[in-house]
């Protein structure tokens, strides 16, 4: 009977989960999927390929009855009530010791709350993030487990099989405890965000201050894409520019609205990196500026009321080509270092152990943010794994000093000529600030204890001092 018991369950047959689940299948294990919807679980089936052992099913008992024990059952549901309530429906019908993965994009505090609920009831629960969109859940992810090892090491082998490789490297691995495997997605989305609206940014200047049609666009990102800026993002901006509009004629970026939607994980970053004291402001800036996109009818109202139009920038394209190649690398190292700085405060800070070296190799593959300098970032970690920002590395900075200048020139003649640049602008200055050993911070702190009596600390001496500011002739 055991030998015709699945190997693995999934809960949600969208199209993550079903994908997920065939690339399971794909690479020799039996596999079973449970969805309210029977055309779902219908499609399951029908995509697999012949030869492999998959089943879809429309009852959640029946799905937990034919898995082979310890069960090990994901969910790909949305985030938040919904996750619970499959929980919910899943813990009468499994047994001590199966295994539960949230394989959404849950923050990590649900994650932490839900890894000890499940713990008293004698299950295992595992939060993991899963980064590449459908395709890669096809073809190969890039997986972020974290919390319960024992339960790592039980579905450790499927992950491996199903995920992406990178010279025969899996780009999966535990990556701490608790919730750290969708910490580290959460921080993974924020670098996506950031690094989203730096392409953005680039675009609006080659296009709307270069003039450059969508064919020198493309042009533009393939040979980007062929250099050391080689990302998946880039890649993809590069086709975006060559989509033919199946509704009118021309291309089908020229006919989409300048309204950026969210799911929210840029947001959670922002907020999470607040509250650990560690700044992110190029994240942080992306969030923003998608919901500024969001108030278009005001941004309509505010164009006729400046008037404050944009105008051609005056250099000669190769030039500025060259300039904005630096500064768009130059800046995607900062919000990398951004995230990564906020994943080492978070390892100590959390108690959860997170492995820098380990996160840079499994994002170097199927993930959203993979790039070619991850293998840059890879080698200073495993250099100095206890490296607290990578702006720190002599590599990195030798790097970003000889980009600087660009940078500099690509800002100046960007805000000359009207376009708004904020994550660029942010990038340098978040060097600036970091590589400064002297900040006007004095004067806050001084502002701080004149209205507050905050209290400050002195450069000459040691201990906390307070001024009865304003006891002087005016």
């Amino acid at each position: 009977m055991e030998n015709n018991l699945f190997d693995f369950g999934m809960i949600g047959l969208g199209t993550m989960g079903r994908n997920l689940l065939l690339n399971m299948a794909d690479h020799g294990f039996k596999v079973i999927g449970f969805d309210t919807d029977p055309g779902k679980a219908k499609l399951l089936e029908t995509s697999a390929t012949p030869g492999t052992r998959v089943k879809g099913m429309n009852t959640l008992a029946e799905m937990v009855q034919q898995l082979q024990p310890p069960r090990k059952i994901m969910m790909l549901v949305p985030a938040g009530k919904p996750v619970d309530d499959v929980i919910r429906s899943l813990l009468p019908l499994v047994s001590p010791g199966d295994i539960i993965i949230d394989g959404g994009n849950s923050h990590y505090t649900d994650t932490l709350r839900r890894v000890n609920e499940v713990r008293e009831k004698g299950f295992h629960f595992m939060g993991i993030g899963i980064s590449g969109g459908e395709h890669g859940a096809r073809t190969g992810p890039s997986i972020m487990p974290g919390g319960d090892i024992q339960a790592y090491e039980q579905v450790k082998p499927i992950l491996e099989a199903v995920s992406a490789k990178v010279n025969g490297s899996a780009c999966v691995a535990h990556l701490g405890k608790g919730a750290a495997g969708h910490y580290v997605k959460m921080v993974h989305n924020g670098i996506e965000y950031a690094i989203m609206q730096l392409i953005s940014e680039t675009y609006q200047l080659l296009h709307s201050g270069k003039g450059l049609s969508n064919d020198a666009l493309h042009k533009v990102y393939k040979s980007w894409n062929e250099g050391e800026l080689q990302s998946y993002l880039v890649e993809i901006t590069r086709d975006i520019f060559m989509q033919p509009d199946d509704k009118t004629p021309g291309r089908l970026v020229d006919r989409i609205l300048d309204k950026a939607g969210a799911k929210g994980t840029g947001k959670w970053t922002s907020q999470d990196s607040m509250d650990l004291g560690i700044p992110v402001p190029v994240i942080d800036i992306a969030v923003s500026l998608r919901d500024l996109s969001a108030v278009k009818e005001e941004r309509v109202q505010a164009s006729a009321l400046y008037k404050s139009a944009t105008h051609e920038i005056e250099v000669p394209n190769e030039v500025f080509i060259n300039q904005l190649a630096d500064a768009l690398y130059f800046s995607m190292i900062v919000c990398y270092a951004q995230g990564l700085a906020l994943l080492y405060k978070a390892s100590s800070e959390l108690k959860m152990d997170i492995p820098l070296p380990e996160v840079v190799r499994i994002w170097r593959g199927g993930c959203i943010i993979r790039s070619a300098m991850l293998d840059l970032f890879y080698k200073a970690f495993t250099e100095n794994p206890k490296l607290p920002n990578l702006l720190l590395d002599k590599q990195v900075a030798g790097i970003l000093q000889a980009r600087k200048h660009h940078m500099v020139s690509v800002i100046l003649h960007a805000t000359q000529t009207g376009f708004p640049v904020a994550a660029l602008m942010n990038s340098l200055c978040y060097l600036e600030a970091y590589r400064s050993e002297f900040l006007p911070t004095n004067l806050i702190q001084a502002q701080r204890d004149y209205f507050g009596a905050h209290t400050y600390q002195r450069v000459d001496m040691p201990g906390i001092f307070h001024t009865d500011w304003g006891s002087y002739d005016n």
